[in-house]
């Protein structure tokens, strides 16, 4: 969110720095969520390195052992499906957080629009954002079920106690409410004065 379409929409200074500290809460809390994943992750793949390592050392001290062996190749197969598992919980994480990030202020429910999502046309660039797939997808949905996003005039601020300024179309501002009712008991005053004195 950008300091200068606040200022567009004719708020005070004060208004506009409470604003945009909650807009740096926010960010801050989606940059700390992303941190707190990449740290998981991390611990995955660490502990997928070492039980590399475990299966190696296990393999060298089994060697002339029938029954060592059969312990290792049902570790092996073990740890083989565990791998596989650790890895589709890493890309589905991956795929997900990707997706509600990019769905971030377009939908009123990241959560429900990235469960209609089909994840298996989705692709990753290097950097961990969506590179391909979401936007025809997105396209369908908002044919479909149009409801699930939020519109032009949503996306709009809803800032309360504020009223943006207003004009008319040839750059005249209006009266306000204000203005006309002061006018009003203005002409009414003249009014009562002159048939006083006539």
């Amino acid at each position: 969110m950008k300091r200068e379409f606040l200022e567009g929409l004719g708020l005070e200074k004060e208004a506009i720095e409470k604003i945009m500290a909650e807009h740096g809460k926010t960010v801050e809390t989606h940059k700390t969520k992303a941190t707190d994943l990449q740290s998981s992750l991390d611990d995955l793949k660490g502990q997928l390195t070492q039980r590399d390592k475990d299966l190696k050392e296990l393999k060298k001290k089994a060697e002339g052992s029938e029954e060592l062996q059969t312990q290792l190749t049902n570790l092996q197969k073990q740890y083989d499906d565990d791998k596989v598992s650790y890895e589709k919980k890493i890309k589905d994480t991956q795929l997900s957080s990707a997706l509600k990030l990019a769905l971030n202020g377009k939908v009123h429910d990241a959560d429900l629009v990235t469960g209609l999502i089909d994840k298996t046309k989705i692709e990753l660039g290097e950097d961990g954002n969506v590179a391909k797939g979401l936007d025809e997808q997105i396209k369908t949905l908002q044919e479909s079920k149009s409801f699930l996003f939020v519109s032009q005039e949503d996306s709009t601020p809803l800032i309360k106690g504020v009223k943006p300024v207003e004009g008319e179309p040839g750059g005249q501002p209006s009266a306000s409410i204000g203005a006309n009712f002061a006018k009003s008991a203005n002409e009414k005053e003249k009014a009562v004065k002159n048939s006083f004195w006539d």
